[in-house]
């Protein structure tokens, strides 16, 4: 992994805004999805268990004003809307699948971790 030089983050007040945008709860699990190819909204939102209409219209939203995200509207009956990458959010794509590869490999270490933190500290009260 390469190591991020102390120095190098004098600029980090720039970098905040962007990973703002692209680390919220649901857009890199949307980006994710997308990398692979376009995908309908119903399609997408079935893929994503958990995340609401609302969510996932206000997430897709947000990604298509950032320029990650294009949507196009299929003429169809009904009409259906279909979410693709942009060139710049392929660009993402090596990275988000190292996130999503590092999470399938140490989720179980995290919810270890997290039950010995719980169960630390629900002593510690008791």
């Amino acid at each position: 992994m390469n190591q991020i030089d102390s120095n190098s983050l004098t600029e980090i007040g720039k970098t905040r805004p962007v990973l703002e945008n692209i680390t919220n709860k649901w857009s890199i699990l949307i980006l994710t999805v997308l990398c692979s190819e376009p995908v309908r909204f119903n399609e997408l939102r079935r893929r994503l268990d958990g995340i609401t209409h609302k969510a996932l219209s206000d997430a897709l939203k947000r990604l298509e004003r950032n320029g990650l995200v294009n949507r196009k509207v299929l003429p169809t009956s009904p009409v259906s809307v279909e979410y693709s990458l942009t060139a710049l959010a392929k660009t993402l794509q090596e990275p988000f699948v190292a996130l999503y590869e590092w999470a399938l490999k140490h989720g179980t270490e995290m919810g270890q971790a997290q039950l010995e933190y719980d169960t630390r500290h629900t002593e510690e009260i008791c």
